[in-house]
């Protein structure tokens, strides 16, 4: 029993390791094809962009890993059943669900430790994913001067040259516009035949070397009004200056983890438990209100020209508008429509309160099912997998995968809709999130009878046919 164990362990272990390596790293290709704008001329650091991609992987682990468990447990039925080592093992006595028992074991501590990860590594890989990205986006790109193209990536600078060569760092025919701000006199303008570019030793300034140019500078004279303004322009001519320009405002700065801390997929289990019953705690107090606002607008006197005017029918004469007169009445039309006017606004207000209240509590229901939902994938696919392996009897990186990655896609495909259904209202999060893995279920049992039946008269056939 120990070597039966040992060799489908290890006949699974392999495959599963590579297929989850490979699933993993595609993914990632293609979260760098999708972000490849916001990388691209930034001149993020290494270990920033490595950061990223590691964060971005923890976040992918809930579709590399089911993935890498069909994928694996096809592949290594399929190779069992194909070198005739599941008939060999039927033939010393032993049932499909005995031979599978070892790994239906090993799927079970891997759900138990997806969960564990889902509960307290994802919120956090997700915290540093999104503070991380945020940072990387609002960085601005590094300094690269184009032929004949404004350069604005300098706070309060835009830099042109009608030719620069990037080598050497030589410009020609240079204009720099810089915007300091309107109170201390900005406005200045520098033109220049010819100059050198480059950065100081620290990396903190840009060096301009500039030759036979002017500059242009209108002061806007703080302190003085603007009647007695004389708005004086100076105009300077020189044959060399050197311009500093700080480029700070290019450096990478990581924003403040606090700003997303409070999201719903950086909060555990526990976290997402605490705040679901918060939101329908205010929502079961929006509705109270909404309750108890509806019956003091029909109950309450409201004073309408001089008297006392109640929304009950029966307190009301048939006459008591006509002995008002013309004025009066159209005041009190008025008044009444003003009422009522803001009373369904009112309660429209509160409505769409109870409305954006359900909304954020299906979030958060969203993300404290998919945290369960990773870890009964693992056992369910395992369960789609193997019989589907021992069914086809095909091992390799052929059919096996082919048929893989159709069942991933469509498991993945009812599960993103069940997802935006709970998004728009029309599934509660229990139904919504849960509705690939129903309907699959019902597969993973045909599949599994199937092969125990076919298990079960094949082997025995096959020696007859070989006495």
């Amino acid at each position: 029993m120990k070597r039966t164990t040992r060799l489908l362990l290890r006949s699974f272990l392999g495959p599963f390791v590579i297929t989850f390596l490979v699933a993993l790293f595609f993914l990632d290709m293609q979260f760098l094809w999708v972000y490849a704008d916001e990388l691209i001329g930034k001149g993020l650091a290494l270990h920033v962009v490595l950061e990223l991609l590691l964060y971005a992987s923890a976040r992918l682990v809930n579709l590399a890993l089911p993935l890498a468990i069909l994928m694996s447990s096809i592949m290594t039925l399929g190779s069992l059943a194909e070198h005739q080592e599941l008939t060999a093992l039927k033939s010393s006595g032993m049932r499909l669900g005995r031979i599978m028992r070892p790994l239906i074991i090993a799927m079970c501590l891997v759900a138990g430790g997806a969960l564990v990860f889902a509960n307290y590594a994802w919120p956090v890989a997700n915290l540093k994913f999104r503070t991380l990205l945020y940072s990387v986006t609002r960085k601005k790109p590094t300094l690269n001067l184009e032929d004949g193209v404004f350069y604005n990536g300098i706070d309060g600078y835009a830099i042109r040259a009608a030719k620069v060569d990037q080598e050497t760092g030589q410009l020609e025919e240079v204009l720099i516009h810089h915007h300091g701000g309107s109170r201390d006199g900005a406005g200045l303008v520098i033109e220049a035949e010819s100059g050198t570019m480059r950065t100081s030793r620290t990396g903190r300034f840009l060096v301009l070397d500039l030759l036979d140019g002017a500059s242009h500078e209108e002061r806007m004279e703080p302190g003085i009004r603007q009647r007695d303004r004389t708005y004086p322009h100076l105009r300077t001519r020189f044959d060399a200056q050197r311009i500093r320009i700080d480029l700070s405002s290019l450096d990478f700065a990581k924003a403040d983890e606090a700003l997303f801390k409070r999201a719903y997929e950086m909060m555990s289990l526990g976290q997402l438990d605490a705040a679901i019953d918060s939101l329908e705690g205010e929502r079961s107090h929006l509705a109270q209100s909404l309750l108890e606002f509806g019956k003091r607008s029909m109950d309450q006197p409201t004073h309408i020209s001089g008297r006392p005017f109640a929304l009950d029918p029966a307190a009301v004469h048939a006459d008591w508008l006509e002995r008002l007169g013309p004025s009066a009445e159209r005041r009190v039309y008025d008044a009444a429509a003003d009422m009522i006017r803001n009373a369904a606004q009112t309660a429209q207000n509160q409505a769409d309160d109870r409305r954006a209240k359900r909304a954020l509590s299906d979030r958060h229901a969203i993300e404290w099912h998919r945290k369960l939902f990773l870890a009964s994938a693992c056992i369910l696919l395992f369960l789609i997998g193997a019989p589907l392996g021992a069914i086809i009897r095909k091992g390799g990186l052929g059919l096996p995968t082919v048929l893989a990655i159709l069942l991933f896609v469509v498991y993945y495909v009812i599960t993103i809709m069940g997802e935006r259904m709970v998004r728009s209202g029309a599934l509660s999060p229990a139904w919504g999130m849960w509705l690939g893995t129903l309907i699959m279920v019902p597969t993973a049992f045909i599949l599994n009878l199937r092969a125990a039946r076919e298990f079960s008269w094949r082997p025995i056939a096959r020696l007859r046919s070989r006495r």
